[in-house]
């Protein structure tokens, strides 16, 4: 069952509609396929009219839906002979940041990835996403192992940012998540990552340093959350949509500033809906990613990394 955001009501009153007419007439012998016809036709077109014109706050909603294929759901669905990888070999395993060999359109490749949770206990065990010091170690740990081993690396990124708590802190955060971001720009192996749902802070750059980066097509990318930034300049979270506008985080703003290079469609409604055709375009696109970056000289490659990076803000 598809749970309906707050600006998706009267698609979400259509659909009761219609299924309380599918209801009433079992067993009854009056026709009402073409009263069902016009509902659902009517709701199909209700939902993209409603989709063609979201807000930058809707998207970041769509980004957020509960139902949004995370890490496991591209493992499961995109990816063969995933052999997980765990543990910083310093402190421990963190189970936010998830990763390992796998296989992509026939090639391998290290897969690096935010993990957030489908329910309490498993968003819970994953800390929603939010990576630890460990978290990134660990990542940098396996950059450097698909360095060694020549494997490019693709990461799925999708965190409101990485975990603010103070054991983090004392753990070094900030050097955890710099050090991660160098190991990005350093490979010596293509790098492609993809913000699939949140892209938040230091925590979603640090595995987002790549010399192509792809987004879906309502996911988010920013700095600080809306409700963070709204809160910092009005006092109010409340104001977050404003905020949000005047971000610029959606794939469309980000694609035309050169923040990203690419957007990946969604199925009609967010990749929610139709989890199966989001990771189909998904897999697709980084498949010709990888076919355009890979036998590149590793001076190259860096060089393209470094340059993409310095180049975003400012003007030509």
């Amino acid at each position: 069952m598809i749970s309906y955001l707050e600006f998706e009501k009267p698609v979400a009153e259509l659909q009761t509609r219609i299924a309380e007419l599918r209801a009433a007439s079992q067993g009854d012998d009056v026709d009402i396929s073409t009263e069902l016809q016009r509902l659902e036709t009517k709701s199909a077109e209700l939902l993209a009219s409603t989709y063609a014109s979201l807000t930058p706050w809707q998207k970041t909603q769509v980004a957020r839906h509960p139902s949004r294929p995370h890490f496991r759901d591209y493992v499961e669905r995109m990816f063969s002979d995933f052999m997980p990888l765990g543990g910083d070999r310093l402190y421990g395993d963190d189970e936010a940041i998830m990763g390992g060999f796998a296989t992509i359109g026939g090639r391998k490749v290290m897969l690096i990835g935010h993990e957030k949770g489908h329910d309490t206990q498993s968003r819970l065990r994953h800390n929603f996403g939010m990576g630890k010091p460990e978290g990134y170690r660990k990542a940098i740990r396996l950059m450097e192992m698909a360095g060694r081993f020549g494997l490019p690396v693709v990461t799925l990124v999708d965190t409101s940012g990485a975990f603010p708590g103070i054991e983090a802190e004392e753990r070094g955060q900030a050097e955890a998540i710099a050090r991660s971001t160098e190991a990005c720009l350093a490979l010596p192996v293509p790098m492609v990552a993809v913000i699939v749902g949140e892209g938040g802070s230091g925590g979603a750059v640090a595995l987002a340093s790549a010399e192509r980066v792809l987004m879906f097509e309502h996911a988010v990318y920013s700095v600080i959350s809306p409700e963070g930034c709204a809160s910092i300049l009005w006092r109010t979270a409340e104001r977050a949509p404003q905020a949000a506008e005047a971000m610029k985080m959606t794939a469309q703003d980000l694609l035309g500033l050169g923040v990203i290079d690419r957007i990946v469609p969604e199925p009609m409604g967010g990749a929610h809906r139709d989890p199966a055709a989001a990771t189909d375009a998904l897999s697709l696109a980084i498949t010709d990613e990888l076919n355009q970056l890979v036998g590149r000289d590793p001076a190259e490659l860096r060089r393209k990394r470094e340059d993409r990076f310095l180049a975003i803000g400012v003007k030509g």
